[in-house]
């Protein structure tokens, strides 16, 4: 399906003196799972508070579902749902009467409401818990509830914000499953997190935002194709990293080796075959190494590579 159900045109927004987002445009197809990606102060937060209607943005514009979209437009926000990273629930209600709160919100009552309810409740895998309080639920069975709050309204187009951050493997697998199951039902989903692996596994195309701007746009696996290269990421102890890094960058394959954040990066048309000339040189030397991280190309070493800096610093 083609339609385009958001498309942002030229968004800016600055805080003062500081320009916040520089001018991102995109456009979301109807049931796509949209990434949006970058790390923290990239403006990434500002730029889907303007497309969930929370501010307005300094210049540019936001079309939903054929229509422009503003803070003051109140149907076309109905027709979307936003599940913030902070969670939204009432600790000492239970889940049903959190979800009935969020659900008469939107006008939904009767039968109706509590048929939203079952269904919701269905999805995320709580159905059996519906009854206790929400204070009593783990920290993964909580974040499905606050998915469960955003969809009562069967919203077209959903926000998910981190969705998985702080929770237990079994539930960020329960909550990629329902998220996977919501695109097969038609809804669009753009899709934020710190976890790559994520973004690489769910989203049809993601786009990378740094410093206020989109850097690179297309499908996971364009950009890997595009713009993946392998990485060693090496820690060493006590000593001159000139002389090790100097080796390294004349061994076979090697692209560019640097230092971030306490990280010796080498950059290597293959990692796993530079890993051990990194081993045998750093023998040589008699350099201390104390932590070595293989990356062979994925969605991490793109982001890593136009952004200079890994996710979740």
């Amino acid at each position: 399906m083609n339609e385009v159900v958001l498309e942002a045109v030229g968004l800016t927004k600055a805080y003062g003196d500081v320009q916040a987002v520089k001018g991102i445009s995109f456009r979301v197809k109807r049931c796509e799972i949209f990434g949006l990606l970058g790390p923290n102060g990239a403006g990434k937060t500002t730029t889907i508070s303007m497309l969930t209607g929370l501010i307005e943005p300094d210049s540019g514009e936001i079309h939903l579902l054929g229509s422009r979209f503003t803070t003051h437009s109140r149907r076309l926000k109905a027709r979307i749902g936003f599940v913030p990273q902070e969670l939204a629930l009432y600790p000492t209600l239970s889940g049903w009467e959190n979800l009935s709160f969020f659900g008469r919100i939107y006008g939904l009552k009767g039968s109706l409401l509590r048929e939203r309810i079952e269904a919701v409740l269905k999805m995320v895998g709580l159905s059996e818990r519906a009854g206790d309080a929400v204070e009593t639920y783990s920290g993964g069975m909580k974040r499905r509830l606050n998915i469960a709050a955003g969809l009562i309204h069967e919203p077209e187009l959903l926000f998910l914000d981190e969705p998985t951050v702080g929770v237990d493997p079994q539930s960020r697998n329960a909550i990629l499953e329902s998220v996977k199951e919501l695109k097969e039902h038609g809804v669009t989903i753009i899709y934020t997190t710190h976890y790559m692996e994520e973004a690489q596994r769910l989203c049809d195309r993601v786009a990378i935002v740094d410093e206020g701007r989109i850097i690179a746009l297309d499908t996971p696996a364009a950009l890997i194709e595009r713009e993946g290269i392998g990485m060693i990421r090496v820690r060493i102890g006590e000593g001159d990293f000139a002389p090790f890094a100097e080796r390294i960058a004349a061994l076979p394959g090697v692209k560019r080796v640097y230092r971030q954040d306490g990280w010796n990066i080498v950059e290597a048309a293959n990692a796993r075959e530079t890993f051990v000339g990194i081993v045998e040189t750093a023998v040589r030397l008699n350099v201390p190494v104390e932590a070595v991280e293989i990356l062979e190309p994925n969605l991490e070493t793109v982001f890593l590579k136009l952004t200079g800096k890994a996710l979740r610093d």
